[in-house]
């Protein structure tokens, strides 16, 4: 018991220490840190504050919201209380032998009114209670650049909340990856391959998908680069751009002599240290905005000798079904040791050979009957 306890909090600790080292998680997100204090200029985020605002989180936005509008009747509030304060008004109330004099503003005789008039006045609430004399021009020039400065902030708060619902980042929650990739053989080439699916009907136009192998090297002259960029590319059978995203695809790189996986083997990729980075950029066809997703792999997250279950099939209607149970299922598959073994002639004819002779049946068609889906006629 003790023991499983102990191997428990091993491996939990080996998989926070594994998550602080990935620079992108799973879900598209950056680990990294800017800079220190003395570098870490805010007046930038300030100058950019559209941005800075749209980016912070929803709490702040509603905090925001309440402080801009409950802080801007206040300030109006205190306002107009000073006007009729300098008037007289609030004597006038209290002194019934003057209630001749000329006011200001009916029935201000508080902060809490004052307070309330501020509010119905923003907000065009107008009870009729308190309202206006016209008697002074301090208190319509008042009442004007209030009205204006309510309709900017309604404007800017509306557009604030609006454009973070509207943010692309949600857009791309609907696109998944697969957990882990593989390496296998795919038409007669050694092939990395991820498996990519939209969740919506919608499309995603214009996709494009790439990769970046991130690794530390040594540079000739002896300087070492932390998390040098390799460009890696994923393809299709119709290629690379413009994808036709409305079920799950599976993307290959080939593994040839430009690769940088064909310097690694079945039994050397665990011993790697590097992180496969995949991004895929498309334009939303319902709003047409543009988005991007990201996903990472670890060595430990590439299985060498396995290839995706299917997952599109037909049924007997002739409507094509996905089953995304088998997403990122794998199974094993004939596969070479290493990209070096695949290009040696004499090995490559030997294992197209025997995985053409061993070939896996697709599990996820369904038999069809030609009687009952084909009328055969005579002509």
């Amino acid at each position: 018991m003790f023991q499983f306890i102990r191997k428990q909090i091993h491996n939990h600790l080996v998989e926070r220490k594994i998550r602080r080292t990935r620079f992108v998680t799973k879900d598209g997100h950056c680990n990294i840190k800017f800079g220190t204090a003395e570098y870490h200029n805010h007046f930038a985020f300030l100058m950019d504050f559209w941005t800075t605002f749209v980016e912070i989180h929803w709490c702040f936005v509603i905090v925001l919201f309440a402080a801009a509008f409950t802080g801007s009747w206040f300030i109006f509030g205190l306002l107009w209380y000073s006007l009729a304060k300098n008037n007289g008004d609030l004597e006038v109330l209290q002194n019934s032998a003057e209630s001749q004099r000329m006011k200001c503003i009916e029935n201000i005789n508080s902060l809490t009114t004052a307070f309330l008039y501020s509010l119905e006045t923003q907000t065009t609430i107008g009870y009729g209670g308190r309202a206006l004399t016209g008697h002074c021009p301090g208190t319509v020039a008042l009442l004007i650049i209030q009205s204006l400065m309510g309709a900017i902030i309604n404007c800017f708060m509306c557009g604030l909340i609006l454009a973070k619902i509207s943010l692309p980042k949600r857009r791309a929650k609907t696109v998944t990856f697969s957990e882990t990739a593989v390496i296998c053989l795919w038409k007669g080439n050694l092939c990395l391959q991820i498996r990519v699916a939209n969740l919506r009907k919608t499309l995603l136009i214009g996709s494009h998908i790439y990769g970046k192998l991130l690794r530390t090297t040594i540079t000739p002259e002896g300087e070492t680069i932390i998390l040098d960029q390799v460009n890696i590319d994923f393809l299709v059978d119709a290629g690379k751009d413009n994808l036709f995203f409305v079920c799950p695809l599976t993307l290959y790189h080939v593994i040839d002599t430009s690769s940088p996986f064909s310097e690694m083997a079945a039994d050397t990729l665990q011993q790697q240290d590097f992180e496969l980075v995949v991004f895929l950029d498309g334009t939303a066809e319902s709003t047409s905005l543009s988005c991007q997703v990201r996903t990472s792999y670890l060595p430990r997250e590439i299985k060498w000798g396995y290839s995706f279950l299917p997952v599109i099939s037909r049924t007997k209607g002739g409507k094509y079904r996905v089953d995304l149970s088998n997403f990122s299922k794998t199974e094993p598959a004939v596969t070479p040791h290493c990209a070096y073994c695949f290009h040696n002639e004499h090995n490559k004819e030997f294992i197209l050979h025997q995985h053409v002779r061993e070939g896996i049946d697709n599990l996820g068609f369904d038999v069809i009957d030609l009687q009952d889906s084909v009328d055969v006629t005579e002509g």
